[in-house]
């Protein structure tokens, strides 16, 4: 009998949810299933919702973001990371390893991209970094290379116009991604390895189900954060935005920039975006600071201590009168 027959009567189901709430799994998808196939499965293993971010096709392999509960919510910020891929180019003539290593100084910055034929998206133009371009070793016709670029990189494309700039032509034959954002091979687990540990929490045991799960805020290490205190958490919950007097602490930032909100324990409270600079603000100042974008901490979660009462302004220097 099969792990997965033996924590449910349908292979891979659990008797109930094994997890509630939002969080992340770094899935290490195989070649062959669609990266929608994926995710489903990971929701059938757990028994809750589930979305992913940053789209594989079926034969290509490596780092998928799967998001649980209403950490679908943070799609939009995943579907931005800057990604890392390993490679395996197949040139349809032989070139001498110098010319390929020049040719791959050539294509880092910013290039022309029109997604392929076979992609889901309009093909319209579009422009895409290339932050870094290194080749790995070269084997007759076969160019293994690592790229690190911005989301929406098609790899199919760059092997098409290096193919072209060589004059020899090529075409991408395998392809993994190696990172998204902060997320890299060191945070992946395979599915055998999920189905595993989702047995073992079925049969009481959660650690190593609990040690696959990120948490969200671990998706947004970049973005500034201001720190609130206990007494406005609810109400941001139930989706006041934060005043001043609420904060205690925050990182530099500029009006309309995403930030991440914290609690005085550092848990993940929301997103948001900022009304004003932080240049304009000091402790204990009126007005409205941050509007809530996203919220992931449930609303009860600490108690209520705010009642109903007049929208203030934002926060900043009161406007010249005259």
């Amino acid at each position: 009998m099969t792990a997965a027959q033996e924590c449910g009567n349908e292979v891979g189901r659990p008797a109930g949810p094994l997890r509630h709430g939002a969080g992340i799994i770094v899935i290490d998808k195989p070649r062959g299933p669609s990266s929608h196939q994926v995710a489903a499965w990971v929701g059938k293993m757990l028994g809750c919702p589930v979305g992913h971010a940053g789209t594989l096709d079926p034969q290509v392999s490596g780092i998928l973001l799967v998001m649980l509960g209403n950490a679908v919510r943070l799609a939009p910020l995943l579907l931005k990371h800057d990604k890392e891929y390993v490679c395996l180019m197949r040139l349809h003539k032989e070139v001498d390893r110098q010319r390929i290593d020049a040719m791959a100084t050539e294509f880092s910055g910013r290039l022309y991209q029109r997604p392929p034929r076979r992609s889901a998206v309009k093909r319209l133009l579009r422009i895409r970094t290339i932050k870094k371009l290194e080749i790995l070793d070269v084997q007759d016709r076969l160019v293994l290379f690592k790229v690190e670029c911005d989301a929406g990189t098609y790899i199919r494309s760059l092997c098409h116009h290096m193919g072209l700039a060589l004059g020899t032509g090529a075409h991408m034959q395998e392809l993994r991604r190696t990172r998204s954002g902060a997320f890299d091979e060191r945070c992946m687990h395979t599915l055998y390895a999920l189905q595993d540990a989702c047995c073992a929490a079925a049969a009481g045991d959660r650690a190593a189900l609990d040690a696959m799960i990120v948490s969200v805020d671990a998706a947004v290490p970049d973005l500034p954060a201001v720190t609130v205190r206990d007494t406005a958490i609810d109400a941001l919950c139930h989706g006041a935005a934060l005043a001043g007097i609420g904060v205690i602490g925050c990182d530099e930032f500029r009006k309309d920039q995403a930030i991440a909100v914290l609690s005085q324990k550092r848990e993940f409270v929301g997103l948001g975006k900022t009304l004003a600079p932080s240049t304009a603000w000091k402790p204990g100042m009126p007005g409205l600071l941050v509007a809530m974008t996203t919220i992931f901490m449930a609303p009860g979660t600490y108690p209520r201590c705010w009642k109903k009462h007049s929208r203030p302004e934002p926060a900043g220097p009161a406007p010249a009168k005259g």
